[in-house]
């Protein structure tokens, strides 16, 4: 039987606040130890990231939606269903793993084919793409039974994985970037493969916590049998949820296309300036999941005032702490970009870039956190419409007229990223307030033990 546990806002974000900072510190490691290979590896293990990012959003179809759907039986008081589920998404997500990896694998060469790049270039990041894809299907093992022990409460454990995980990924890249003790300088290849072994060994230890801490004691027959109905609803919350990501993601690569043909200085600036930017977003990130694990909660419980005034909490304390962090960023703006090259077109680029998160911080707020609310809450196909719209309405084209057109470079491109953000973010709001989404919740709670335990 699963266990519950009493949620606070606090308490449940900060583990993820962590651990959302440590994921995003071995993306910001490895683009700072390549970087002393050259700019040219920065640019080959970047352009491999976003297509690594990309089927990352894929694998995350059946562990966004899994985590929903579980959150609200587990305030609705109904253990038997939440075990079912979560057996189910751990077997699909496996099996969808596996067909991605082996297409990162068999296809590196032409996906990476798509972005134009130097022949020099492409031999680099098509090494760096086959032994990182190829272990995708353990990452979305690992993605899932993250989810579950997450809306169970249990943050700190996934927590304490990230920073292991972390730490060996970040011993691989010293020892096979700088060869120390006599080990091999493999310089991207090295990255890779530190990346997968530290997936792999998490495996392990995610396993190990869903039987002892979650108690979750999943037989082969459990995770066998996956009844139509479960995956359905697994399904009708996640694809949706994952539809607006990757929508956000190919959009990015489409984005990324463009900066291409910029020159490699221009898409080195992009890589350097995102990765000082992922730390402000980490702020908004946690919130915003840490939300919806109590909002799942809150309307499986069936208690939607509660709910709606949650929302508006963890909102105002996403704004404040992300425009305080970016406030820092952009103090130090140049002495970070430094650490990461010597170029002073490049920092004197970067700097600007991140000037303007001022700008784009609070609108990537609202869509962060208001977006994994209306999740929670069972209302995600609307999301996805909006970002279509949005995106690929307006964004899309907007980009290919300020950045190339009107020859903008990376100052239009950025601007555009504001407009989406805060066009997207102003849309979920007014859907929030109008709450559309009470009818969107997807389980009734049983009236004799159901609470939402916040």
């Amino acid at each position: 039987m699963t266990q519950t546990k009493k949620l606070g806002l606090f308490a449940i974000t900060w583990p993820l606040f962590i651990e959302s900072s440590l994921q995003m510190s071995m993306r910001t490691a490895d683009t700072f130890m390549v970087s002393h290979v050259s700019d040219a590896a920065v640019a080959a293990v970047g352009v491999s990231n976003q297509l690594i990012m990309f089927t990352f959003l894929l694998l995350q179809v059946i562990s966004a939606g899994s985590a929903i759907v579980i959150s609200q039986y587990l305030g609705a008081n109904k253990p038997d269903d939440v075990r079912k589920f979560a057996a189910g998404a751990i077997t699909l997500n496996f099996l969808f793993g596996l067909i991605i990896s082996a297409v990162m694998v068999v296809f590196s060469r032409p996906l990476l084919g798509m972005f134009g790049l130097e022949l020099d270039l492409l031999a680099q990041a098509q090494m760096y793409l086959s032994i990182v894809g190829g272990v995708l299907f353990i990452q979305a093992v690992n993605l899932t039974i993250s989810a579950i022990t997450q809306v169970h409460g249990y943050t700190r454990y996934t927590m304490m994985v990230s920073i292991g995980m972390n730490l060996l990924n970040l011993t691989g890249n010293y020892l096979f970037i700088f060869g120390p003790w006599g080990f091999p300088k493999l310089g991207v290849p090295g990255v890779a493969l530190s990346a997968a072994v530290s997936q792999c060994l998490g495996l392990i230890v995610y396993v190990l916590i869903l039987h002892k801490v979650v108690k979750l004691n999943l037989g082969l027959k459990d995770l066998v049998k996956c009844k139509l109905e479960h995956m359905k609803k697994i399904l009708g919350i996640g694809v949706p949820t994952a539809g607006n990501q990757l929508s956000y993601a190919a959009s990015q690569i489409v984005t990324t296309y463009y900066i291409t043909s910029l020159g490699a200085e221009m898409l080195s600036t992009r890589i350097y300036t995102q990765n000082i930017m992922y730390f402000i977003m980490v702020l908004s990130i946690s919130l915003g999941r840490g939300t919806q694990i109590i909002i799942g909660r809150l309307v499986g419980a069936g208690e939607k005032e509660a709910a709606y005034r949650q929302l508006f909490r963890s909102l105002g304390l996403s704004l404040l702490l992300s425009m305080g962090c970016v406030t820092l960023i952009v103090f130090f703006r140049e002495k970070l970009l430094s650490l990461f090259t010597s170029d002073p077109k490049i920092i004197a680029l970067g700097a600007a870039l991140l000037t303007m998160g001022f700008m784009l911080e609070p609108g990537r707020c609202l869509n962060i956190v208001i977006g994994e609310a209306l999740r929670a809450a069972g209302d995600a196909r609307f999301i996805v419409f909006t970002g279509v719209f949005v995106i690929w309405g307006m964004c899309i084209p907007l980009t290919y007229l300020l950045g190339i057109h009107f020859a903008y470079g990376l100052v239009g491109i950025w601007a555009v990223f504001i407009i989406d953000e805060w066009a997207r973010g102003l849309v979920l709001l007014y859907r929030w307030k109008s709450r559309a989404w009470e009818k969107k919740v997807l389980v009734q709670p049983d009236k004799k033990g159901a609470h939402a335990a916040v």
